[in-house]
């Protein structure tokens, strides 16, 4: 449970900084097709910062194995989603861009495995 919300905690922290350094730092310096995919990293990163907290605070109700897993893949996902968007939107090395979609089916996971929880637990 405090894994997970400290997770969520300094993912926050990190897309929020992220965001801010692309909106002033990269602007002009990187394509704007590149900033867009920056975006993305960005958004995805904190809409799982958010899941990780709703896994966190889930955990005060109930443990389960699959919560768990869920956190993990919400976790990994960010590192493969959004870490491997971060590194390409200012490199350009496509092999980078051939790790997020393993990290959208993280998510997906995820989310598969937070629903399962919730219907059990609700």
């Amino acid at each position: 449970m405090k894994l997970f919300l400290l997770l969520a905690v300094i993912n926050g922290f990190i897309a929020v900084a992220l965001g801010a350094f692309g909106a002033h730092g990269l602007e002009g310096r990187i394509s704007e097709k590149a900033l867009k995919t920056w975006e993305k990293a960005v958004t995805y990163q904190m809409f799982h910062t958010g899941a990780l907290l709703a896994v966190g605070l889930l955990m005060m109700k109930a443990q389960s194995s699959l919560l768990t897993g869920a956190g993990w893949m919400f976790f990994i996902g960010i590192l493969l989603f959004s870490g491997s968007l971060y590194i390409y939107a200012p490199s350009g090395i496509k092999a980078l861009a051939l790790i997020t979609p393993f990290g959208g089916l993280t998510f997906l996971i995820g989310w598969v495995l937070l629903g399962i929880t919730v219907t059990k637990i609700i």
